[in-house]
């Protein structure tokens, strides 16, 4: 009897083993869609809808390099010179004419339901830890749903309800959480064709209570590129102007 225990508990062991790691190569290649380099400067475009008719739109440039660094260049009237920078878990607002960067929360908005967050991160990989909870059919092609929980509490979301085609694991739609539970938004991705692969250029998001309300992140372009250490220090970005 302790040994059919045993056996059975070693075999459910190396399963959720198995498992954790059959997760772990979905999201690198769900994110290798969104993040098709790891040091790179992307042109971004958000734009705010009520009931389907355009309301608002700003842009931004975001420089992101390995190690969970980015930096958001305010590029609209009115803003340029703003910054936001993430490193690791921390992120500051910078503002021109301010000695001291300003510690804010990857929640901060940025436009409508746009977070800083869903501007400045963009891996799932390393962030999250997951599992299978389904196969289903999502816009009529076979579809997984991942089940995945932050491995640190200062993301901006701490659960996610992520679909992911089967065929090829391209990120198809997710439901976004707070640490309270409370669902906060759902997030659409839209791939094109860029560079001769497929890349999510649109994410489509909509608020979990202002239902009416979508806002919309374009990536209008990106390419590879290499910063120096500077341009993610936050006492250096107080103090100068970036100029690209």
């Amino acid at each position: 009897m302790f040994k059919s225990t045993a056996l059975a508990a070693a075999l459910l062991s190396l399963s959720a083993l198995a498992q954790a790691s059959d997760v772990a190569t979905i999201l690198k290649k769900a994110d290798a869609f969104r993040q098709t380099d790891s040091s790179a400067q992307i042109e971004t475009l958000v734009q705010t809808y009520k009931n389907g008719e355009p309301d608002k739109e700003k842009r931004y440039q975001v420089l992101i390099r390995p190690g969970g660094k980015s930096l958001i260049l305010f590029r609209s009237p009115g803003e340029v010179g703003q910054k936001v920078l993430m490193s690791g878990d921390d992120f500051w607002m910078l503002l021109p004419g301010s000695a001291r960067p300003m510690r804010i929360t990857p929640l901060q908005k940025l436009l409508g339901d746009a977070s800083t967050g869903d501007i400045a991160t963009m891996t799932w990989s390393g962030d999250y830890d997951g599992s299978i909870k389904s196969e289903s059919s999502c816009d009529g092609q076979p579809c997984l749903e991942l089940e995945l929980t932050a491995t640190r509490k200062t993301l901006s979301y701490q659960r996610v309800v992520l679909h992911v085609a089967k065929q090829d694991y391209r990120p198809l739609h997710a439901d976004l959480y707070a640490a309270s539970g409370r669902k906060l938004k759902q997030a659409r991705y839209f791939i094109e064709q860029r560079e001769g692969r497929p890349t999510v250029t649109r994410i489509s998001l909509r608020d979990e209570v202002q239902t009416a309300r979508e806002t919309v992140v374009t990536t209008l372009s990106s390419k590879p590129r290499q910063f120096g250490d500077e341009l993610f220090n936050a006492m250096y970005l107080s103090r100068n102007d970036i100029t690209l």
